[in-house]
């Protein structure tokens, strides 16, 4: 879906008109699934669209958030970082090297809460902290940091002890 058209239809179907800057930004989104921060994808993008700000791409990621294109992860204390896979999952954080990874969820229906009462939940969001396998392995590190693309394959309770 990365083409220009396939970028333009993506916006389209969020209700988001598809300027040159938020398609380009989009783009980057759907290229780079490393859960960049504001930042990172303004630092991406700079060199080749030298009138793009940095107002505009937090505009741009605000609407996104907004009209459910993408979503902002709060798992970095310092950054808001975002997320082009808007469906159910958990986020893991290393410690060590800041890389962000994809958990797939089983079994969501456990996860629901009951006897809440009158409180009508609308969003769940699963954070994990630790150390990932690159950053435990010293030597691996120091040659070749975290693999950004890297997906996790399952969550289990063996994983998370």
């Amino acid at each position: 879906m990365n083409t220009v058209e396939g970028t333009r239809e993506y916006l389209l179907k969020y209700n988001i008109k598809p300027s040159l800057q938020r398609m380009a930004i989009m783009d980057y989104l759907m290229v780079h699934r490393v859960h960049p921060t504001a930042d990172e994808i303004y630092n991406a993008l700079y060199p080749t669209m030298p009138t793009l700000s940095k107002t505009t791409i937090y505009n741009t990621m605000k609407l996104f958030t907004e009209q459910g294109a993408v979503k902002a992860l709060l798992i970095d204390e310092k950054n808001v970082r975002f997320d082009f896979d808007t469906s159910s999952h958990a986020h893991f954080m290393c410690l060590g090297c800041g890389c962000v990874y994809d958990l797939p969820i089983e079994n969501q229906e456990a996860i629901q809460l009951e006897g809440v009462g009158e409180l009508i939940i609308t969003e769940i969001h699963l954070y994990y902290k630790g150390y990932c396998k690159s950053f435990t392995n010293l030597t691996y590190f120091l040659q070749a940091p975290c693999i950004y693309s890297q997906q996790i394959s399952t969550v289990s309770k063996s994983a998370l002890k």
